[in-house]
């Protein structure tokens, strides 16, 4: 999928003469966190987001510094601190430096954007005009249709097979530890044994064998080894039932 396939089309935007009231009250009236800012002739100039109203004078949140903090930053910071705190416009509040995506993006490039930047919706160009925007919430979305539409996987049955599958899967995955590690299948039930370098990787392992078709339930009893202590700890459920 690519961001044309999953992105809002009918994106609200906000002029940069509007004022910061008006801007926020158009995103709690369409239960929006972010507004692209255009200009008259549809240019992306910047968004504002809610991480831009957490410092405001209303709400008397402006950071508050020492002089001698202020001194070490310089005027600059000071000042454009300043400004996104009192500004009335959007244009003075405005994110300016935007990340943005083409229409034929992959969602792979858009999450590794959001990740890279900590941002939470990337507009979508075609050439130098808006027309769209990806939020998480489209990405949970798309999640879900896919997850929906995806074909029923065959169902295996035979335990043997169970456990040639899981352990095919744990030699392609270098957290795994497929050496370290014993399979017992009956009646759809895996049971692991071994011993495990980090305890984090429990987890993974479970997670790992349940998408494993065919397995019905998973029985964790791998210890894990406390690398600087060399104390042995149990499974969960285990050390529950002694």
């Amino acid at each position: 999928m690519i961001a044309s396939d999953v992105m809002t089309r009918k994106v609200i935007s906000v002029d940069p003469d509007s004022t910061v009231l008006q801007a926020a009250r158009l995103m709690l009236q369409h239960r929006i966190s972010g507004l692209p800012v255009l200009d008259k002739n549809g240019k992306l100039l910047g968004v504002l987001s809610e991480g831009d109203f957490l410092r405001r004078r209303e709400t008397m949140t402006e950071r508050q510094r020492s002089r001698w903090l202020e001194f070490l930053m310089g005027p600059g910071t000071i000042a454009t601190e300043y400004t996104h705190s009192h500004g009335n416009k959007v244009a003075e509040v405005m994110t300016t430096d935007v990340r943005t995506v083409d229409e034929n993006a992959s969602l792979e490039e858009i999450v590794e954007l959001m990740e890279n930047h900590r941002i939470k919706r990337v507009p979508v160009m075609s050439g130098s005009i808006l027309v769209g925007i990806v939020t998480r919430s489209n990405l949970m979305r798309a999640m879900v249709s896919m997850a929906r539409v995806a074909p029923d996987v065959v169902q295996v049955k035979d335990d043997e097979s169970i456990r040639e599958k899981l352990l095919e899967e744990m030699q392609k995955e270098q957290w795994a530890p497929a050496a370290l590690t014993n399979i017992v299948v009956h009646d759809g039930i895996v049971e692991l044994w071994g011993v495990l370098a980090d305890d984090r990787q429990r987890a993974a392992l479970k997670v790992l064998a349940e998408n494993i078709p065919g397995v019905k339930a998973v029985k964790d009893h791998m210890v894990w080894v406390e690398p600087m202590t060399g104390m042995t700890i149990e499974a969960p459920d285990d050390a529950a039932a002694r």
